[in-house]
């Protein structure tokens, strides 16, 4: 008997297909756009930019490129200095700003000023104020001690730090904004504790608040690193990449090659940034999973 059963099963016909509902199908109506969207501003650019870049002549030629080993220098500097630098003045203003006085809120607001500013003005504006003829940093030194104030934006690590500090001046609320709302999210009642054993502000910080912030503080450290590999604006506003082209990122590297009508290397440039920007990507998906 079970033999005959299960043959039958085995053989009976497969059941009829239910039929697109009319919700359904205006569903997938009211997709499509969305998906279109995606596909001619996502897909094809990504697609045909990677298609661009499949020659591995342009790699031979890129790596040659002396000002591409240093690109890669300077990106690094910004991931290891510029990154971990913005986050841990961030942790330390983010303490700051929770303190509950009328001035600091006051003073909050001007703090996120830099961030909410667009980039080009501001940036521009810093630019103009480092140089060395009539910029206003300049004319101060020549009031004060009568010398003429260096070229800063001349000399490569000079520049360099300034484009870092730009970066982090700039982008620097946004964090602290995020780091206060952490700071904000732990309960009152374990502080309260804390003050009742008799903790100092130190050990507040180490047993309450770092326990309770330092998941959110290295997933906000491994995405800015994501972001700051795009960030073009600090560099290429303030410096060009330049002095001779001796400050350039991953970010702006290829605006040089472009320049130069070498599209392929321009585009092979961005596709080397893959390699850092992965690993980052997969480690924070992992941990949001977590």
């Amino acid at each position: 008997m079970s033999l005959t059963a299960t043959s039958a099963e085995v053989e009976a016909p497969p059941a009829a297909r239910r039929p697109m509902s009319a919700a359904e199908a205006w569903g997938l109506m009211m997709l499509a756009p969305y998906v279109l969207v995606f596909l001619v501003f996502v897909v094809y650019p990504v697609g045909y930019g990677l298609w661009l870049a499949r020659h591995p002549a342009s790699y031979v030629h890129l790596f040659e490129d002396p000002i591409f080993t240093r690109a890669i220098w300077n990106t690094l500097a910004f991931l290891l200095i510029g990154i971990n630098a913005k986050m841990l003045i961030a942790l330390v203003l983010s303490g700051f700003f929770v303190t509950e006085r009328v001035w600091i809120r006051w003073l909050s607001l001007l703090f996120i000023l830099p961030w909410a500013v667009p980039s080009i003005p501001t940036i521009l504006s810093i630019r103009f104020m480092l140089n060395p003829e009539w910029g206003i940093v300049n004319s101060l030194i020549f009031r004060l001690t009568g010398d003429d104030g260096p070229n800063w934006l001349n000399d490569p690590t000079l520049a360099l730090a300034f484009s870092m500090v730009v970066h982090v001046w700039k982008s620097l609320p946004f964090w602290t904004l995020i780091l206060i709302a952490g700071r904000l999210a732990i309960p009152a009642d374990l502080y309260e504790a804390s003050s009742v054993d008799g903790a100092s502000s130190w050990q507040k910080f180490r047993y309450v608040t770092w326990p309770s912030m330092q998941n959110l503080y290295l997933t906000c450290t491994v995405l800015s690193m994501i972001w700051t590999l795009g960030d073009f604006n600090s560099v290429y506003l303030l410096t060009g990449g330049g002095p001779a082209d001796l400050t350039h990122v991953l970010a702006t590297l290829g605006i040089r090659y472009l320049r130069l009508d070498q599209v392929d290397m321009s585009l092979a440039a961005v596709v080397c940034a893959l390699p850092l920007v992965l690993p980052l990507v997969f480690f924070m998906m992992r941990r949001l999973a977590k």
